[in-house]
């Protein structure tokens, strides 16, 4: 199936958020989606919703109802579900940068995105998630080198610079970051 266009990912956003609201399942719009709500440039992947675990089966039995088909991959940090419109909607509990919990849902504030009130994941929790997911299979940086330049004046780099400091991959991205101008040399 070919991947989906960006009005087609907003139709699932819109229905992946109805159906988690009518359980009162708490969530975070996640990933490109949450860039784009920003400021970002638009996403062309998926729909990443942040959930916690323990509301993992609860959420993917929804979108089952809903008339979505559900998927249980043996990763162990997400589950999937797919819209009809075929957008992919990812229920992520664990992402690289940890659990989905009670106070990193918190954390998100609310903003109106095509006219809901959602949370959406802080830029400092996104940039360290993408971040952290960069590893030796996946070491491209175009994607979050796109969101920084977009958004480098909302994101507290010093935040997400000491929340990365394990990842070889952090650094080098602040290295190649630096270097370009998007942000200044940490002090």
């Amino acid at each position: 199936m070919p991947e989906a266009t960006f009005e087609e990912m907003i139709d699932a956003m819109k229905d992946a958020v109805s159906v988690l609201q009518s359980r009162d399942i708490p969530f975070v719009l996640g990933g490109g989606l949450a860039g784009w709500a920003r400021g970002g440039p638009r996403s062309e992947h998926d729909v990443d919703l942040l959930i916690r675990e323990q509301d993992a089966e609860e959420a993917l039995g929804a979108f089952e109802q809903a008339g979505m088909r559900t998927e249980r991959p043996p990763e162990g940090w997400l589950v999937k579900a797919w819209h009809p419109n075929g957008t992919l909607v990812d229920l992520i509990y664990s992402p690289a940068g940890g659990p989905v919990t009670d106070e990193s849902i918190e954390r998100a504030p609310m903003v109106e995105v095509m006219a809901l009130r959602l949370r959406v994941s802080s830029l400092e929790d996104l940039m360290t998630t993408k971040l952290l997911a960069l590893s030796e299979q996946e070491p491209t940086f175009s994607g979050v080198l796109e969101l920084a330049r977009s958004l480098r004046e909302q994101v507290d780099w010093n935040e997400v610079r000491a929340r990365t400091e394990s990842s070889p991959f952090a650094r080098s991205f602040f290295t190649l970051i630096e270097g370009l101008g998007v942000i200044d040399p940490a002090s």
